[in-house]
């Protein structure tokens, strides 16, 4: 699984004041919740833009001064208004503990709908999930082989051992729909056969 390394300060002044001093300084307040203690720390903006901007599931190796937290991201805030980072929330891996986390999904196969003429409608990006750090994985795969026109994959359908999946089964992930133009050409194929 990839890592990605922050370096940080942890932070002895808190309030309004201290907060927007960090932010003038273009550095980022953030906490990390779920170990022995609460962390508190700052790092600058800059650090966390392979972390935050990007669809890939990351476990970020946070460094504060000599001591080093594995932690995956929980939560951010932007400014309204202008869209810069203004917090981040993380939790720390605890082996024995398990975590929630959400996992990008990755479909692989050729659908039979797809090479049927059928367009391929994938609904869910990412599915919430429940482990232990050691099961965490950078991408869940759902295999579209089988699908066929007109059928779904649920959430039900994808398979991750040692993950236990939060979102609902029932929940449509990726389907094959009929074309306009596959339509069109069933309904002149109908034509032709009412004329017969």
């Amino acid at each position: 699984m990839k890592s990605i390394t922050i370096e940080g300060q942890l932070r002895s002044e808190f309030g309004k004041k201290a907060t927007r001093l960090l932010r003038s300084e273009e550095k980022v307040p953030c906490v990390i919740y779920g170990g022995a203690e609460i962390v508190a720390f700052s790092a600058p903006a800059t650090a966390f833009k392979n972390l935050v901007y990007t669809p890939e599931f990351q476990v970020a190796e946070i460094k504060l001064e000599g001591k080093t937290y594995r932690a995956i991201l929980k939560d951010l805030q932007f400014d309204t208004v202008t869209d810069e980072l203004t917090h981040i929330d993380f939790l720390e891996l605890v082996e024995d503990k398990k975590v929630v986390a959400s996992l990008p999904l990755r479909v692989t196969g050729q659908s039979v709908g797809v090479k049927a003429g059928g367009k391929l409608v994938v609904k869910l990006k990412t599915l919430k999930v429940k482990a232990l750090p050691k099961d965490l994985r950078e991408y869940l795969e759902l295999d579209i082989t089988n699908l066929d026109l007109n059928e779904n994959l649920r959430v039900e359908d994808v398979k991750a051992e040692g993950i236990e999946l939060i979102n609902s089964p029932r929940i449509p992930v990726a389907s094959v729909v009929m074309t306009r133009q596959l339509k069109q050409e069933e309904a002149a194929a109908e034509k032709e056969s009412k004329k017969k």
